[in-house]
């Protein structure tokens, strides 16, 4: 629970962060400041003017709305899986730099399997979902061998493999294995409609945000009901007590890795056959990145992390709104993403900022319930 409370306080700084960035970046109220001796209150006025007209933008243009909110979920679904592959890893004791690679993987078997392979309706969709972990769980899970076998160190290993995915994706796309007919550019045929995942209510939402949650509820119960994820949680937390204890390390740290790259392969297979359809060598976008903020904020948690997930991607949906509205550069929404991920990896600094003891953490909730 004081992680939590960390991790909301976290936010609410970095919002009033971004509220000073605003203020300062405003025309209207800079000038306002050439007179603020003058007439105080009117430099007062355009800077709460302008900030909350700018959060305002941002909020309604990722909930104001059915197609708003839909867009919200749609940025959402692949951070949630991309942040529980790098929290799985995480309560293993591996940093996973790698989900954008295996993202790539899984979405390159998926799309492959999309458009190549033809399947009556249910069954394709689901052999090219199957496709899309399995090639990031195999991407994964060389890391995870590598660790085990020579202890070749995973953030190494995955930052390389990020490297190699995104080329060998950006060459096949140039072959004619993947590339469109007719084309010069870098891009694969549509998936058939029989692979697509299905949409909802005239919106690019579709069936991935489900299987996303569907994931969530799954690592949640492999790290607390069973024996597998316990004996993660355990290597994670002491992985020489755990030797001792006679559990296999190697092998812990082959299956999270498998697992954890299942999870970012099933991302891209949610991009490729549920909102972009043909394989390009942006698909990934920073998705595998911003998995990694994600997790952070989420704080090792599969409830942290949808709810992380679902606050990013609500600044990216949100952000092109507020651009839109109010002028506001769409790099605001950046700047708080990383104000976030830097609040939140100094917990002491928020506790500083709002006077809050560690050990207090829990009556200060307790006080604010009350």
């Amino acid at each position: 629970m004081h992680e939590l409370i960390v991790s909301t306080l976290a936010v609410l700084l970095a919002l009033l962060v971004g509220a000073v960035l605003i203020i300062v970046s405003t025309p209207t109220v800079t000038s306002a400041f050439g007179y603020f001796l003058a007439r105080p209150m009117d430099t007062v006025s355009a800077a709460a003017r302008a900030v909350s007209d700018t959060y305002r933008a941002l909020f309604l243009g990722a909930f104001g709305g059915w197609h708003q909110l839909a867009e919200t979920l749609v940025a959402a679904t692949p951070l949630i899986c991309t942040g529980l592959s790098v929290t799985l890893a995480f309560r293993t004791g591996l940093f996973n730099i790698g989900a954008q690679g295996q993202l790539i993987a899984g979405a390159l078997a998926a799309g492959w399997v999309g458009f190549a392979v033809h399947l009556p309706t249910g069954i394709h969709v689901l052999a090219a979902l199957s496709a899309g972990i399995a090639g990031g769980a195999l991407w994964g899970g060389l890391a995870g061998i590598l660790k085990a076998r020579t202890g070749a160190h995973e953030v190494i290993v995955t930052i390389m493999g990020n490297y190699v995915a995104l080329y060998a994706l950006t060459w096949l796309l140039t072959t004619h294995s993947l590339q469109r007919p007719g084309r010069n550019e870098p891009i694969s045929p549509i998936v058939d409609t029989t692979a697509q995942l299905p949409r909802f209510g005239g919106t690019r939402l579709h069936l991935g945000l489900f299987v996303a949650l569907l994931a969530a509820v799954f690592v949640w119960w492999l790290l607390s009901r069973s024996t597998l994820g316990f004996q993660l949680r355990a290597v994670g937390a002491n992985h020489e007590a755990s030797r001792t204890a006679g559990m296999p390390i190697g092998r812990a740290y082959v299956l999270a890795m498998l697992i954890a790259g299942g999870l970012a392969g099933l991302a891209g297979t949610q991009q490729v056959l549920g909102t972009d359809l043909p394989l390009t060598n942006g698909i990934a976008g920073s998705f595998g990145f911003d998995g990694i903020t994600v997790a952070l904020l989420g704080r090792g948690s599969p409830v942290g992390t949808v709810c992380a997930a679902l606050l990013f991607g609500a600044l990216h949906s949100g952000g092109n709104e507020m651009q839109a509205a109010t002028g506001t550069p769409l790099t605001l929404v950046t700047v708080l993403q990383a104000v976030i991920v830097l609040l939140v990896a100094a917990p002491a600094l928020v506790r500083t900022v709002f006077r809050i003891r560690a050990e207090g953490a829990q009556a200060v909730l307790a006080k604010g319930w009350n």
